[in-house]
């Protein structure tokens, strides 16, 4: 069942990723920051001025958000931080969906799963697979045409404003996105298209997924 229905779900999706990610939540949430402008794709979603300064639960190194699902690649920064985020995050956007369409109950099947990964290599993988391969999914004609074209494929994936491919190498900033370790890994964004070629094309990072899949 899809979780998003239209473009200001989605988007309204990306806002929670940035304005949930804090130890901070007034009562009304998004009654202040409806006021604020929307964003373009390229400029940030602002912190409200009448707010304590930003102090993240999690840093988001990834994320994609899909029709019926979605990605987060995150690292804790705070004791507790990955489950509160997550409840924020699935609280606040349950709430808006039963609102908006006039529903109740659960919006997500169960609670949110997870891994904790700790290799390199699957972290690297892990961020190919969220960022890139999951956009490549809704690329006209597939996965299996993307990769036939991948320079086509890769720049649709970059363009693709709620998979965060884009802002991870200042294409865009909705200031959601914090690198952190994979700044280190991916200097630059021909280290990483090549990195993500060979993964795609050779190494099958679906195969090195599977391994970490959640049932």
């Amino acid at each position: 069942m899809p979780i998003v229905y239209d473009e200001n779900d989605k988007w309204r999706f990306l806002k929670n990723l940035r304005y949930f990610n804090d130890g901070y939540t007034p009562e009304h949430i998004f009654r202040g920051l409806s006021l604020l402008r929307k964003s373009n794709f390229t400029k940030p979603f602002e912190w409200p001025k009448d707010w304590p300064v930003h102090n993240p639960l999690v840093k988001i190194l990834a994320f994609c958000l899909m029709p019926n699902h979605f990605h987060l690649l995150l690292k804790e920064i705070k004791k507790g931080g990955v489950t509160k985020f997550m409840k924020k995050l699935g609280d606040g956007f349950t709430n808006y969906t039963n609102l908006k369409y006039e529903e109740t109950g659960r919006l997500f099947q169960g609670s949110y799963k997870s891994r904790t990964v700790q290799e390199v290599k699957y972290i690297q993988y892990l961020d190919v697979y969220i960022q890139v391969l999951n956009p490549f999914e809704i690329y006209p004609g597939g996965i299996e045409k993307a990769l036939k074209e991948f320079d086509k494929a890769f720049d649709f994936a970059m363009g693709y404003p709620f998979s965060s491919l884009g802002e991870s190498f200042k294409a865009r900033n909705l200031e959601i996105v914090d690198r952190d370790i994979l700044k280190e890994m991916f200097s630059d964004l021909k280290t990483y298209k090549k990195f993500t070629y060979d993964a795609l094309l050779v190494r099958n990072t679906r195969e090195i997924i599977g391994r970490m899949s959640i049932d």
